[in-house]
């Protein structure tokens, strides 16, 4: 009877994975491809870059002609000799730079064009890399008329060389199409619908998550060289072996060496070395190795390390080391040479707490968005540094970048700000599973952690927001991914943020193994996909709205819940309340600013029942600030759940926020009390019952 019941479980899992079993079977013979490069362009002795960010001419297809420009050759010549032309600034999403809807709710393909002269001492011994930091959804770039790559998923970078196609000591031109329309296999997920209009039936864009899906050329394109034979790539580890004691272990990938038509110009493998050095934050060495036979890897022994610090937890937060590399020939020639920011940290969790340097953390942060006025998505260097400003005036540790990859100097500022990250795919409200959606979530994640992998402020992946793993195709599908990704990177925790009832999800559930042993025993056990469960619930406001004496005990709850079934870390990654600044009531009510810091100190109880268990280890509020959604009606003028306005003006609520976060961090890190945090009232001490002293 035991054998039988056993069996039938099973072939209700099989049954639960058969329309999946032949889908990821495609996916074995497509591959991810893997990242190459893709190293942030920064100068060197040998290195020059050169930004093409400014004013581009813009030009949009019609919504109902997307092929328009392919067909009409767009970029085979000027742009302005074939339509009428916009200019547009790059870095920048377009939608919010002109007054006509028809650009704002653009569907479909729009065109960049820029033209620019390279330098003749460019073609000595140099190659010329052309580098995109995102553009949104998917792109296809040419130079001078010719086509060098196409990519696909916004939010993060790609380069290409484009020696063979630059004209040098001339003026030379780039072409760029963006299309914006999402599909049911893209990342995220869209879908392109027909409704009728006043002039007939009409393309719309439909998605599910809940902001607006800005489009263009959303960050800094670079221009640089590098030397023929070069620094390909750089991959590090670090970790503590004691407390004064840190390690860095690297793997170095150089590239240029084979495929040439100059090969007597090229070094031999053999004869290349490469010389690693570290300097402190002072500019001394304190650590240096040399590698002479590739491929080339080693460790670095750090003696007398200042370990990198989250924000609050130790006074000299943020610690950052500069990691120089040269590669040299012969033993002499310099080849090439390359420095990075290194952040010496160890990273370690188990089935109840995640710790930085052997000491437990409490996260204390916040979802984000990149969102603004006039400029959407767009790389804004002023809105970023009030955004780090903000977040440590808050007193937060962390944040979470919903919900896709930001911008590569928003890590960098995160790094040198010792703010903690849980990094997030763009995978988000996922809802229709298929073989090609998981091939390009796949890749979104691979390109994701190539990006960030040496950025000391991650210390989580997130490889999705909200999917909809109530289905049983969602079961298999992520098992791939988490699979995959720890194939990618064992050094940090994966996570999800869920807010499926746990009754029903399939994404962290224990799921079914089968053990053959001899003579055909079953044995159950039982598995997990996530390292850390995050879960998403808004309490008193898309459940019971305004009865916020039905948020406590709900939290408590739900959180007991994950850990025993489970018994995995659990952090609540989203909880909050929509308002509109300067409203005011009393008694409270919702959308008004005392709501909104009512609601949260609702939540603050059930997180400090919640802290005296291990395994609580983390609350982010959401939002860090308004930002921009789809137009309808349940939305006036955007999301408004930030703490901060669109503008970076704190509400109400932002003030009873960093009263909880600076009082966390007193209490766990015995971090000095900012003077302003509580504003002077009242001196008790001062006041005598029954009698006032004269002044």
């Amino acid at each position: 009877m035991f054998k039988l019941s056993i069996c039938y479980l099973l072939l209700l899992l099989l049954l639960a994975q058969k329309t999946f079993t032949e889908k990821t079977t495609t996916d074995q013979q497509h591959n991810v491809k893997s990242t190459k490069g893709l190293l942030y362009p920064r100068e060197s002795e040998t290195r020059e870059v050169r930004s093409l960010d400014g004013l581009w001419s813009f030009v949009k297809s019609e919504i109902e002609d997307p092929e328009q420009g392919f067909r009409e050759l767009w970029y085979k010549q000027e742009l302005h000799k074939i339509v009428t032309i916009m200019t547009v600034p790059v870095p920048a999403s377009y939608n919010d730079l002109f007054v006509e809807t028809t650009i704002r709710d653009h569907i479909g393909t729009v065109w960049y064009e820029r033209k620019f002269f390279v330098s003749r001492n460019w073609t000595v011994d140099k190659r010329v890399w052309l580098r995109f930091g995102s553009v949104h959804y998917s792109a296809i770039v040419w130079l001078n008329g010719k086509e060098i790559i196409r990519h696909e998923i916004g939010h993060l970078p790609f380069e290409v060389e484009a020696t063979s196609f630059i004209k040098f000591g001339s003026e030379n031109r780039v072409t760029i199409m963006c299309d914006n329309r999402l599909l049911l296999t893209t990342v995220p997920q869209g879908e392109l619908v027909q409704q009728p209009s006043d002039k007939g039936n009409r393309t719309v864009q439909t998605y599910t998550f809940d902001f607006y899906n800005y489009a263009g050329i959303h960050r800094s394109v670079h221009l640089y060289t590098t030397p023929l034979v070069y620094i390909e790539d750089v991959k590090i580890i670090t970790d503590l072996l004691t407390e004064n004691r840190g390690i860095i272990k690297y793997e170095i990938f150089i590239a240029g060496l084979e495929n040439e038509s100059n090969d007597a110009l090229l070094p031999d493998s053999d004869s290349l070395s490469l010389h690693l050095q570290l300097r402190n934050k002072s500019g001394d060495i304190v650590a240096n190795d040399f590698c002479k036979t590739m491929p080339f890897s080693g460790t670095l022994l750090v003696l007398d390390v200042h370990p990198w610090w989250p924000y609050l937890m130790d006074p000299d937060y943020g610690y950052l080391y500069t990691l120089e590399i040269y590669l040299h020939a012969g033993g002499k020639d310099l080849l090439d040479v390359y420095r990075l920011k290194v952040g010496i940290r160890s990273l370690k969790w188990n089935n109840s707490t995640l710790m930085i340097n052997g000491r437990p953390i409490y996260l204390r942060g916040l979802g984000k968005h990149e969102d603004s006025d006039l400029k959407g998505k767009g790389l804004d260097y002023a809105l970023l540094t009030r955004d780090f400003n903000l977040l440590k005036w808050l007193g937060a540790n962390a944040y979470r970048t919903s919900h896709y990859p930001y911008s590569e100097e928003s890590m960098q500022i995160a790094d040198e700000h010792g703010i903690m990250i849980i990094d997030e795919c763009s995978s988000v409200n996922t809802d229709h599973f298929s073989a090609e959606l998981l091939v390009n979530h796949k890749s979104s994640l691979e390109q994701l952690i190539h990006r960030d992998r040496n950025h000391v402020s991650v210390i989580m992946w997130s490889i999705a927001n909200e999917p909809r793993t109530a289905k049983n195709q969602s079961e298999p599908y992520f098992r791939e991914i988490v699979n995959y990704v720890k194939h990618l990177d064992k050094t940090r925790p994966i996570t999800a943020a869920i807010n499926v009832d746990i009754t029903k999800d399939k994404l962290v559930r224990s799921v079914l193994l089968l053990v053959v042993k001899s003579r055909l025993n079953f044995v159950l056990l039982k598995g997990q996909f996530l390292d850390v469960i995050c879960f998403n619930r808004y309490n008193a406001w898309y459940h019971n709205a305004g009865q916020l004496d039905m948020i406590t005990n709900v939290v408590i709850d739900e959180a007991y819940a994950w850990n025993k079934l489970y018994k995995k870390p659990i952090i609540m990654t989203e909880y909050g309340a929509d308002t509109l600044e300067g409203l005011h009531f009393l008694p409270t009510y919702i959308w008004s600013e005392e709501y909104q810091a009512a609601l949260f100190s609702k939540h603050f109880k059930a997180f400090d029942f919640l802290r005296l268990q291990d395994w609580f280890i983390g609350e982010f509020v959401w939002n860090f600030a308004d930002f921009k959604t789809e137009q309808t009606y349940t939305r006036v003028g955007g999301n408004k759940k930030g703490v901060f306005t669109r503008s970076r003006q704190p509400k109400a609520a932002a003030y009873v926020l960093r009263q909880r976060y600076f009082a966390l961090a007193y209490e766990l890190d015995r971090c000095p009390m900012p003077h302003d945090v509580f504003q002077y009232v009242v001196s008790w001490r001062d006041i005598t019952l029954g009698r006032r002293d004269e002044l």
